[in-house]
């Protein structure tokens, strides 16, 4: 990176008074305090002027009470005046330390500021942040929640960024302004909604492929997964044969991140001090500060809310938010067709973290995750939007809003707990603009409620919010959290919400994998009812499970909806709940996700080179060791309620032998080698390593890039030619309707599903599917299932393996399924 240095930097007065006035005509202005504060909180953070100025704003509810002491509030510039290489793990690198007073206008302070160096693909800018003594005489910092760029995390200084430099050297404005042209019709990629000044709305994809940025490509940044699409994109254009992990990544026509914003940081004590830019000595305003790549892994939904509108920095490469921008336009100039992008947005809860970070009013308390958010205060709401605002004003298609369920308050007026609908409404109609362009984003909800109350999952509708918002998605019954298709039955026993999706499910999300079902497959209890027809060890049966050849059929070539794959269920590449990130919990949520090493980790994995380094340099040099501790641990954590210290002293006094102390069989029972090593040196640093250590090693594990000789061809191509069958028939997102048919044929052993769908504008256009979901082989003949006769049908998909030559009677095992079409009248 170079470095680019400028004069010291200064308040402009007149400039600064000119941003005072607007302010104050707004705060006067006859708008509601909430759309006033809308409009103060686009000039809120860091914005680099064409002038050269930076305009700045910052919320300061917390420092009404400081009006005494004014000198004792500044703000803080921290300039780089000598190279930053941003691919080394480590650096001392000097700063120039500039300090000056804003202005201060009730709970805000403002000013415009000259001197300060912007960020761009090629240099480091300032980083700044607010400085204020407090009633205890300890320096504080005010860290910008609105921030464009926070290359170091969460707990260091924000980077000024030149946001519009970026947006005019976007590659994809052509892709922007085609989709923003509210004259195109519905099948140029938007819709026009209603009551938004005929702003077009992106069009709803037709099936969507979700990623983990950290783990859907070798190096978990985006500048990988750019290189894979770019790759793939390349050889598409030039007709050359994919290899079966690249087509995995195409058919779809839009792609899901899960959260891309940044998440919790690992802390030893429970303090604001970063551990990615470290303060280490000054010399006459020169400071050496150690710089840290931050290197935070985490699936994601671990937010503390700042920052919300920017990038984990552990993504990029770079560090730069360009990258983000170069796989966006990649995407959307792909070679066979624009692919969307969707966000998946964590607005309904935060981690604790989000204490140390932001002022109380941003936080009502404490709930399951962490902390509940103060959606009702009008300030918190409007600065919550323009997070969102600027989020997606990187080029994102789509927003998924994770657990809508969550948005909840208590309202005096009714003397209930609500759902905040208004809120969730207003993130879907939050215009999108980029370089003159406006767009509204096509929309997804996950929301169950009234999850998590108890029998939630038979009274959930999955309907509140679509019912709201038409052209809105929800998350359907099938993809939320809780479904377990590894066991026997599993499709029988959820036919009603079956028939839901098939005859009610045409704005539902569809499918059985993501992140969080495949992470809920390693919860399932080893002694439960297993459908060993999936496979021959629980890796097999959890693998089939969440790309099953029938499953994927089904989905898409006969159900309504928006069908979506999950890229490690579809590489069969392993997939958990992990964060290196946490230090109060790590023991308890490896305790966890023991699961995962039964469900997904098979011992010729555990035994590669790349495969848990850290763990077996602790003595786990086997995975039944690993395995045996971890579900003692397990067993020890819930009978210690959780309390790691009395965990450790627990699992001494086992090694130890100390007469009849040992409460614990499962730990005295653990005899080999490796784990008495191991054990023999317990205390409570030793068990904490041990959980950030796990936590490190699955991380690496899950990444899909060490599977390519698990993906199995014929399976990839049968996938994508479902996926391009989706595509030729559009009309299959509609609910059933007219003469389409649906059922099951079911006994004890077996269930299958089967049905007849015509489209709705050419009824002589047929699909027939028949589906076997689970249990023994079965002979179908689809004279008796549909009144058809084979003659008059053709076979357009058959599953992996399965050859029939006879379309009347044939016979269908687990995961085996057929989708027929109908043969053309000559």
């Amino acid at each position: 990176m170079t470095v680019a240095t400028k004069p010291s930097i200064q308040l402009v007065e007149s400039a600064t008074h000119e941003l005072l006035a607007w302010a104050h005509a707004v705060d006067h202005s006859s708008l509601t305090i909430f759309e006033k504060g809308l409009k103060l909180a686009t000039r809120l953070g860091a914005h680099y002027r064409e002038d050269g100025l930076v305009e700045i704003g910052f919320w300061t509810p917390q420092l009404m009470a400081q009006v005494m002491r004014k000198l004792e509030i500044y703000f803080e510039v921290l300039t780089p005046i000598s190279p930053i290489d941003v691919s080394v793990p480590e650096q001392v690198v000097q700063f120039r330390r500039d300090r000056l007073n804003l202005m201060q206008q009730g709970e805000f302070h403002w000013g415009v500021i000259e001197g300060m160096t912007p960020g761009n693909q090629d240099q480091i800018g300032s980083f700044y942040w607010l400085r204020y003594i407090d009633q205890n005489e300890q320096l504080q910092a005010i860290r910008d929640p609105l921030a464009h760029s926070l290359p170091y995390g969460i707990f260091a200084p924000a980077e000024l960024y030149d946001v519009n430099a970026l947006q005019r050297d976007r590659t994809d404005l052509d892709y922007i302004r085609r989709t923003s042209a509210s004259a195109l019709p519905e099948s140029e990629g938007i819709h026009l909604s209603a009551g938004t000044n005929r702003i077009p709305r992106v069009r709803a994809p037709r099936n969507i492929l979700q990623l983990h940025i950290g783990t859907a490509s070798k190096e978990g940044t985006f500048a990988g997964l750019t290189r894979i699409y770019q790759t793939i994109s390349d050889k598409l254009a030039q007709g050359e044969t994919l290899s079966p992990v690249e087509e995995a990544y195409v058919g779809y026509d839009a792609v899901q991140f899960l959260p891309t914003e940044p998440t919790i940081e690992y802390r030893d004590e429970y303090s604001p001090e970063s551990e990615f830019f470290s303060f280490i000595g000054e010399d006459d305003g020169i400071i050496d500060i150690e710089l840290t790549k931050p290197n935070t892994q985490d699936w994601g939904y671990d937010v503390p809310i700042l920052g919300s509108s920017t990038t984990n920095a552990a993504l990029l490469s770079s560090l730069r938010p360009n990258e983000v921008i170069d796989l966006i336009s990649t995407l959307h100039n792909f070679s066979t067709g624009p692919i969307q992008v969707i966000y998946d947005l964590v607005y309904g809860h935060a981690d604790n973290q989000s204490e140390l970070l932001l002022p109380h009013q941003f936080l009502k308390g404490p709930n399951m995750y962490g902390q509940d958010l103060n959606h009702q205060l009008p300030m918190v709401r409007a600065i919550f939007l323009e997070m969102q605002r600027r989020k997606i004003n990187t080029g994102a298609d789509g927003i998924r809003v994770d657990g809508g369920q969550d948005f909840r308050f208590f309202n005096p007026l009714s003397g209930r707990v609500e759902y905040d609908d208004a809120y969730l409404l207003a993130m879907s109609d939050l215009v999108q603009e980029i370089e003159g362009c406006q767009r509204l984003l096509f929309t997804i909800y996950e929301d169950g409620r009234p999850w998590p109350q108890e029998g939630w999952e038979e009274i959930s509708t999955y309907r509140e919010l679509v019912e709201l918002k038409p052209e809105a998605y929800q998350w359907g019954p099938l993809i939320f959290a809780h479904n377990t298709p590894t066991l026997n039955d599993v499709w029988e026993k959820k036919w009603r919400r079956v028939c839901e999706v098939m005859y009610e499910g045409d704005r539902w999300i569809t499918g059985c994998a993501n992140h969080d079902t495949v992470r809920r497959g390693n919860q399932v209890d080893t002694n439960a009812d297993i459908n060993w027809h999936l496979g021959k060890t629980l890796p097999e049966v959890l693998r089939k499970a969440y790309d099953n050849p029938a499953v994927t059929l089904w989905v898409y070539g006969f159900s309504p909806g928006l069908p979506m794959d999950f890229i490690n269920a579809t590489l069969h590449a392993p997939w958990m709940f992990f964060r290196n990130t946490d230090e109060r919990y790590g023991v308890k949520v490896v305790s966890e996700e023991a699961g995962f090493l039964d469900w997904q980790v098979t011992p010729d994995l555990f035994k590669r080179k790349h495969a848990f380094r850290r763990l077996k340099s602790l003595g786990f040099k086997h995975i039944e060791e690993l395995r045996e501790f971890s579900q003692a641990l397990n067993t020890v954590m819930e009978e210690k309620d959780y309390n790691i210290s009395e965990v450790v002293e627990a699992i001494r006094l086992c090694v130890e032998g100390r007469g009849d102390s040992c409460e614990m069989p499962k730990i005295r029972g653990l005899r080999r080698p490796g784990m008495l090593r191991f054990l023999s040196k317990m205390d409570l640093d030793r068990l904490k390593q041990f959980a950030r250590w796990f936590m490190e090693d699955c991380y690496e594990v899950c990444n899909v890039s060490h599977y390519p000789r698990m993906v199995n061809a014929a399976q990839t191509s049968h996938n994508l030619s479902l996926r391009q069958f989706r595509h030729r028939y559009p009309w299959l997102r509609h609910n059933l309707s007219g003469t389409d048919r649906f059922n099951k044929m079911s006994s004890e052993k077996t269930t299958v599903f089967y049905g007849v769908r015509s489209n709705p504008e050419r009824p002589d256009e047929q699909i027939a599917m028949v589906a076997h979901m689970g249990g023994s082989p079965t002979q179908i003949k689809l004279g008796d299932l549909l009144q058809l006769e084979g003659k008059d049908w053709e076979m357009a998909i058959a599953s992996p393996g399965l050859e029939i030559k006879n379309l009347d009677a044939f016979e269908l095992q687990d995961t085996q399924g057929v989708l027929l079409t109908q043969k053309e009248i000559t």
